[in-house]
């Protein structure tokens, strides 16, 4: 059962996302706060898998509480809920490791796969966010990245989520977790996790050891 509690100040959003939810039989709704505070004292009473968090609240905003979630269980998955497009709001709740954006007109049907994808991993962004942080990832890494050997990661049996790969990139570049952060829209804390469920992929705790490997996995007459 995926465990989903949400946070806005709108009754009537909070209600209609609960009626979405409960249409799913593996979803269960632990809770329904009015603002950050609210939803950070029920993450912690009611554990959920994911917090769906409203960005604009009274008493404590989203970011404020995605942030005292994501330091008590960083293992939560926090979706921010939204009808702004200002890049502020974005890059600040992504610093802070928020796992995606939801836009509070989207369908049902979209909403609940975008739910399912952000517990696989997948970073769930606004199309312009995206575009944003692609040409962030591009001036970092030069001449461009390299291709992974699809056939490589099959035989040593390696599955990294879109959002590792980012990271691998990087990181095989020698960019440290601070610049790796900067680039990514995240926090530093959220990078370390990443960079350590990676180390552990490919059995390792050694950066060096770890570059090395990881390089390995590239096509080797990757332009």
């Amino acid at each position: 059962m995926i465990r989903i509690l949400i946070a806005d100040d709108q009754t009537l959003l909070r209600d209609g996302l609960q009626t979405i939810l409960a249409l799913e039989e593996d979803f269960e709704v632990v809770g329904a706060a009015r603002n950050g505070l609210e939803a950070w004292e029920l993450a912690a009473a009611s554990r959920p898998d994911v917090v769906l968090m409203d960005i604009k609240m009274p008493v404590l905003d989203g970011i404020s509480g995605l942030k005292r979630i994501k330091r008590d269980r960083p293992e939560t998955v926090v979706l921010m809920l939204t009808t702004f497009a200002e890049d502020k709001f974005i890059v600040d709740a992504m610093t802070a490791g928020a796992d995606g954006f939801l836009l509070k007109d989207m369908p049902g049907e979209r909403i609940i796969g975008h739910i399912r994808e952000a517990l696989h991993g997948h970073m769930m962004l606004p199309a312009p966010v995206a575009a944003k942080l692609a040409a962030r990832l591009s001036a970092l890494s030069g001449a461009g990245f390299d291709t992974f050997d699809e056939g490589e990661l099959t035989r040593r049996g390696l599955s990294f989520t879109e959002r590792e790969r980012s990271i691998i990139h990087l990181l095989t570049e020698g960019h440290s977790n601070k610049e790796i952060a900067g680039a990514m829209y995240m926090s530093e804390g959220t990078v370390r996790n990443y960079v350590s469920s990676i180390y552990q992929k490919i059995g390792t705790n050694d950066r060096r050891t770890a570059i090395t490997r990881l390089r390995e996995l590239f096509l080797q007459d990757a332009p």
